[in-house]
């Protein structure tokens, strides 16, 4: 058991490529927190991500599902837990459109499970938090896809319209209104971040930087989605990191905050940028650009997102401290000594 002067948080899907990121930088910053990781180990869950972590008396492991009631439950009751920070998520698009079920069951019932656990466990009804409760908080991290889509210009603001065009979108927008329903129900402290496309260590091998990455190694063909034209913002994964930790401390219940790296790139851009560095730190005879093949579209391929994060810098003070730039070099060289362990 923990330290029973310290705080648990219940963080969810920590092995995941944000969370794993997110519990060393928490732990290492706080030392007046316990941290017990809920996660179910699918294929995007690795707990060699959170190797640093397994020693720490303040961090704790357990395999399950979010799903399920009465281990979240459990969970609330034998840890004491007094804030949640809400991670988890099935969350690769190409798959939501393939079997969507598997994303409404994770990311809209998860997550209603959860919200619902933590009012019960610390509200005695609506607007009346118990005593040894007041100020627990349930943070949801969902994306800025349920937005939708941009034109060529314009910026995804908190007041955004929501328009999912995904199943995946559509279940996190889902679970977004669970969490607001939540607060303006039952007045339950929730804060929602939306943040913009994550990159940096830790990555599922299956998302676009590290797939270029590892393909261009291989020399085997880099596949670009269309004519690689699609637009994301880029936001580094600490610098999320760090978002998250400021909204949970000190956001305002019931808002929400958009995260994002005033980073714009076209895919085709992104991966310009890694074959260079690559030529750059791996050169072989032939430039790894030649290794670039344009694959048939994915359905409903939103065209470009980006976001505004004035309110998160105005009101809390964030600021990104890795622009595109620095954060693709520190990238790429952590892929390089991944990758070429396995090569």
């Amino acid at each position: 058991m923990f330290n029973n002067s310290s705080e648990t948080i219940l963080v969810t899907g920590c092995a995941g490529f944000i969370g794993s990121n997110f519990v060393p930088y928490f732990l290492e910053r706080y030392k007046n927190y316990n941290l017990v990781n809920l996660d179910l180990l699918t294929y995007a869950g690795n707990l060699e991500n959170l190797g640093e972590c397994e020693a720490n008396p303040r961090y704790k492991f357990i395999k399950g599902d979010i799903c399920n009631r009465e281990l979240v439950e459990f969970i609330f009751s034998e840890y004491d837990i007094q804030g949640v920070i809400h991670f988890a998520a099935e969350s690769h698009v190409d798959n939501s459109i393939k079997n969507p079920g598997v994303f409404v069951q994770t990311n809209v019932n998860g997550t209603f499970t959860l919200v619902d656990v933590a009012y019960k466990y610390w509200m005695e009804k609506p607007f009346n938090y118990k005593e040894a409760y007041k100020g627990c908080r349930f943070h949801h991290i969902s994306t800025d896809e349920v937005y939708g889509t941009l034109g060529e210009t314009g910026l995804f603001t908190e007041t955004t319209p929501y328009s999912p065009n995904s199943p995946y979108s559509a279940s996190k927008a889902s679970s977004d209104m669970i969490i607001r329903a939540y607060n303006e129900t039952y007045g339950l402290n929730t804060v929602i971040t939306n943040c913009s496309n994550n990159y940096g260590p830790k990555q599922h091998d299956e998302k676009l930087i590290p797939t270029i990455i590892r393909n261009a190694l291989k020399g085997n063909p880099i596949p670009i989605y269309g004519d690689g034209k699609n637009i994301r913002d880029w936001l580094y994964v600490l610098d999320h990191c760090k978002g998250i930790d400021l909204v949970y401390h000190s956001g305002k219940s019931g808002e929400t905050y958009n995260i994002g790296g005033r980073n714009e790139r076209t895919n085709l851009q992104i991966v310009d940028r890694i074959c260079t560095l690559l030529d750059e730190k791996v050169p072989k005879e032939r430039s790894y650009k030649e290794l670039i093949t344009f694959v048939e579209d994915r359905a409903g391929h939103d065209r470009r997102y980006a976001i505004d994060a004035t309110k998160l810098e105005n009101e809390l003070d964030w600021s990104a401290d890795e622009n595109f730039e620095s954060g693709i070099i520190k990238t790429v060289e952590w892929y390089l000594e991944k990758y070429n362990r396995k090569l």
